[in-house]
């Protein structure tokens, strides 16, 4: 049974209530003060102005500098709402702010408000590189008016170019990279060798989008090792030429597949083996994994090939998931079932999950335009509280109720005679579709009505600012995956607003979602496309009966014979309710599963803690050698003082890591295991506990013992070199992350694949 169906009952009458808001009266009163205090800088010439923001200690004072400084710099005097949203900042919260009402300018006054109030440096953290880029050139102008100075970090910048973004007082990274250096800065045997200074504040873009739905992607660290190349290999070359139904079935769901007793049969006179043997488990699993990838994951939905390799789709924003791949030889398997070759996944030198990341700030705080339904769990994970920041002008968008349709071709055939209508009046139409085969499809039969379109999906990702730019043109027509997250405006008219009239009038910009999404926030942030800064616009959902979100979460809460019309659109409240109630479910699954991996992780992250400021010790103190002394006393008196420090601290840390590295993969060796614990009825929290716990009481012992054994066997007569004690770290590291599992652990599949060989074989 799929996590969804386990979950699916529990969250029957589940309703996220959006968390208590933060009262903006406080911040208020201080509007009129701070409008003072900017009439006085403006008599200060940009010199005089760069010197009193430099002084400035108050939410008063950085709020009228900043509003100064980007009025000079940029012909953009921040609203009273975005120095709300500034302050909220300032104060620690997550600023809900609409789409288009200036959250780059807001985050810009708060970086700077951080700065001097002590609270830096500042990381700015994005969800990509190129709004990271994007974003600090285009406030740099500011920052340098108040007296900072401001870097960005890419995938593609060198050591060098990273430690100097890294010592601006503000830095704008994707919450990626920055993960990734921090990993990497954990592994030095040199202090000067890191990247990142202390981390002090974190501001989080799109923090619904970072701190809820990527908090439990765990960052990797992987360095090169030699081994035999993966079974799912060959598995996949066998179970690609098997056949659908006859040698497997899929459930209803599209969330498990099963081989049947003829599939198996066939595998098995190939191999040449029997699967269900002891010494043939990897054998097993490996097709196991094979028949996953090549039924339920499906190209241009759930990944795309391109420039010769699988890339992952983030779901949640319709774009590629950058240096994202599954675990369990899922990753390999679809290499596979696409004839490329397979990428090394390596060994694991460390991981960190985003959350446990961003809990090593000091001070987090973000913004978004979305964050009330997250409310509860930010407050839950990151003890944060939400302000909600009215927009400047009232919103005047029309949100149509639901267009409910009982089968797909219904409501794909009226999709498009809506998009056509309205594109043949000139009204620029924007379209969310869930995915990129569905983004193609509707843009070939759009075509083929003699519209023409703008596609924007993860294939093309890289066109997305010119493409989103372009949107609210006269006339345009752009289909697209999720808008989560993609961070340009789209002005009414074109990017030159030169047809705005015109539009206006049409009724503005008319964005149209195709099915709703699993959350309720990904279909906001598409209607917030609309109506921005009070300009005129509508948005409505079209929805089938047959969608994947309604079949799977509320198909047996359906009326068997529903109201509708003619054209196959549905009046039926019950109907209503149901569409609704599955995506609340939806929502339900996903914080549940964000929810038990959080719980499995806090121990894991408590010991990294633990060790962090071990090796901090080692890599800044003589701690080493005094163990050294007071433990191998003979030899280390004989050794020459500084061989010694270099010496201590080199095997001391290098020890370090290798147990980190193998304690690693023992915890994810149990944690595959604990759920066959459960059939004993015993928790399978309390029993990974039980074992992690005290697997890491032996790590501290074990370092010392080893770092002593080392010490007294290396000949340190004529000096100190890694060499002489054989300390090889990897000669190559990478990143990446590891995409959510959809079909569970290899475990899980292994234990669903053996419970159904005994059921049809009445064991």
């Amino acid at each position: 049974m799929g996590v969804s169906s386990r979950l699916k009952s529990r969250f029957r009458k589940f309703l996220q209530r959006p968390g208590t808001t933060v009262d903006l009266a406080p911040l208020r009163k201080r509007l009129p003060d701070i409008e003072a205090r900017e009439d006085a800088l403006k008599e200060l010439d940009d010199e005089a102005l760069t010197e009193k923001a430099g002084e400035a200690k108050t939410f008063e004072e950085i709020c009228a500098a900043g509003r100064e400084a980007a009025r000079r710099a940029l012909d953009q005097r921040p609203y009273d709402v975005q120095l709300l949203g500034a302050m909220a900042l300032l104060s620690g919260k997550v600023a809900e702010m609409a789409t288009g009402e200036g959250k780059t300018l807001t985050a810009t006054v708060a970086a700077y408000g951080h700065v001097r109030l002590g609270n830096g440096p500042v990381h700015v953290l994005t969800v990509n590189d190129y709004l990271a880029r994007r974003d600090a050139q285009w406030m740099e102008p500011v920052y340098k008016l108040l007296g900072l100075t401001v870097g960005w970090v890419t995938e593609a910048m060198t050591h060098e170019e990273r430690r100097e973004a890294y010592a601006a007082d503000v830095t704008y990274v994707s919450v990626s990279e920055a993960g990734f250096d921090y990993l990497r800065d954990q592994l030095v045997t040199d202090i000067a060798d890191r990247v990142q200074r202390e981390l002090a504040t974190a501001i989080v873009d799109e923090a619904d989008s970072i701190l809820i739905d990527e908090a439990r992607v765990p960052m990797v660290l992987a360095g090169s090792i030699a081994g035999a190349e993966d079974p799912v290999v060959d598995a996949a070359q066998l179970v690609r030429e098997l056949r659908a139904g006859k040698d497997y079935e899929v459930a209803e769901d599209g969330r498990s597949v099963a081989f049947t007793d003829a599939g198996l049969k066939k595998l098995e006179e190939k191999m040449e083996i029997d699967l269900y043997a002891d010494e043939h488990v990897r054998e097993l699993s490996a097709v196991n994994v094979a028949l996953h990838a090549e039924a339920l994951l499906r190209r241009d939905v759930d990944y795309i090939v391109r420039d010769g390799g699988v890339e992952l789709i983030d779901e949640m924003r319709g774009r590629v998931a950058q240096r994202r791949r599954w675990p369990d030889g899922l990753q390999a398997a679809v290499e596979a079932k696409e004839g490329l070759r397979a990428t090394a996944e390596g060994e694991v030198l460390d991981t960190i999950t985003v959350q446990a990341y961003i809990a090593l700030y000091k001070t987090v705080c973000g913004m978004t335009a979305t964050a009330v339904h997250v409310g509860e769990q930010l407050r839950e994970y990151f003890k944060l509280e939400v302000a909600v920041i009215p927009s400047n002008t009232p919103n005047i968008r029309e949100d149509e109720p639901d267009r409910i349709y009982s089968a797909h071709d219904m409501r794909d055939e009226a999709l498009v005679e809506e998009i056509k209508i309205a594109h043949e009046k000139g009204r620029p139409v924007l379209i969310g579709t869930l995915d990129v085969k569905a983004s193609e499809l509707l843009a070939k039969q759009l075509a083929a009505a003699g519209v023409p379109s703008n596609v924007l999906n993860a294939k093309n990702d890289d066109e997305e600012a010119a493409i989103i730019a372009e949107a609210g043109a006269l006339g345009a027509v752009t289909v697209s995956t999720q808008m989560a997250g993609r961070g340009v405006d789209i002005r009414l008219g074109g990017s030159d607003e030169k047809d705005r009239d015109r539009v206006v009038e049409l009724g503005g910009l008319y964005v149209i979602g195709s099915g709703r999404h699993d959350s309720r926030r990904v279909d906001d942030q598409l209607r917030g496309r609309a109506g921005r800064q009070g300009d005129p616009g509508g948005s409505v959902f079209f929805v089938s009966l047959e969608d994947e979100l309604v079949t799977r979460h509320a198909g047996d809460i359906l009326p068997a014979s529903p109201r509708m019309d003619m054209d196959g659109v549905v009046h039926d409240d019950q109907v209503d309710y149901a569409v609704e109630h599955a995506q609340r479910v939806a929502e339900g699954v996903n914080h549940e599963i964000h929810r038990n991996t959080w719980r499995y992780s806090v121990v894991i992250e408590q010991q990294r803690v633990a060790l962090a400021e071990r090796r901090e010790r080692l890599l800044t103190s003589e701690v080493a050698a005094i163990m050294l002394l007071e433990r191998s006393p003979e030899k280390a008196k004989e050794t020459d003082e500084d061989v010694l420090s270099d010496a201590a601290r080199s095997i001391a840390l290098y020890h370090l890591d290798r147990l980190w590295v193998d304690h690693l993969a023992e915890l994810s060796e149990v944690r595959e295991g604990v759920h066959l614990r459960a059939l004993g009825k015993l928790d399978p929290l309390d029993e990974f506990h039980r074992a992690a716990v005290p697997a890491f009481q032996k790590v501290f012992t074990e370092i010392e013992r080893r770092t002593i054994e080392t010490f007294e066997a290396t000949d340190l007569t004529d000096g100190w070199e890694p060499e002489r004690a054989e300390i090889v770290r990897p000669s190559a590291t990478w990143t990446y992350l590891v995409h959510d599992n959809p079909f569970g652990s290899e475990l899980d599949r292994l234990i669903a694949a053996v419970g159904r060989r005994l059921t049809s074989s009445g064991e």
